[in-house]
């Protein structure tokens, strides 16, 4: 790249210019992956807990469930009084310029749709596990999303972050030193050409 460009004290500005920019883009670059990969470290930690707590919940309505279908025989036909839940919402954040989403369910108050006399408490724990189990479940879905959001930013981000440190910053800083190198030889040249008419001046 130096031997392109023509050694001149505005391109040696220019270049400098551009290495300082190429610098502070690295910086911020840099600063930006750190912040993404702990917000990202911290998401996998919650994650991992709230699939624990769905596969215990899980396991408990699914218990709850097997108890209900042996005191009230299969619960099938009871499992079409449950209404479609459609309280699930999805809003955005921004965290270091990446769009993270936020899932939440609207804590709408739905009664237990089946009717006592046809029913019992079994039935009744086995509807509430699994209730919790699509909290739940929402709240993994936005964890879990935002993982894969941040994992692909600071993918990107190490990328540029990479161009910059081993491709832009030593291409410039090897322009700054050539374009350096060319003006003091020319100096030195001037330098000695004119100490040499000074002679040839003096010797006359």
């Amino acid at each position: 790249m130096g031997n392109q460009i023509v050694p001149t004290k505005g391109n040696l500005l220019a270049t400098k210019k551009s290495l300082a920019l190429s610098r502070t883009g690295f910086e911020l670059l840099d600063r930006k992956r750190n912040i993404l990969i702990r917000e990202m470290m911290a998401l996998i930690e919650r994650a991992a807990s709230i699939q624990d707590k769905i596969d215990n919940t899980y396991d408990e309505a699914y218990k709850a469930l097997q108890k209900a279908n042996i005191t009230l025989g299969i619960c099938a036909e009871l499992s079409l009084t449950v209404p479609i839940d459609k309280s699930l919402n999805v809003a955005y954040r921004s965290v270091m310029g990446v769009e993270i989403p936020m899932v939440s369910l609207e804590p709408v108050s739905i009664p237990i749709p089946f009717g006592l006399n046809s029913t019992n408490s079994m039935l009744d724990d086995a509807y509430n596990k699994f209730s919790d189990v699509k909290r739940l479940t929402a709240e993994l879905a936005e964890v879990e999303n935002s993982v894969y959001r941040l994992a692909d930013a600071i993918k990107k981000t190490q990328k540029r972050a990479n161009a910059l440190k081993n491709i832009m910053i030593p291409r410039f800083e090897a322009t700054v030193k050539f374009i350096s190198d060319a003006l003091e030889e020319k100096d030195r040249e001037e330098f000695s050409r004119l100490k040499i008419i000074k002679k040839q001046k003096n010797a006359q």
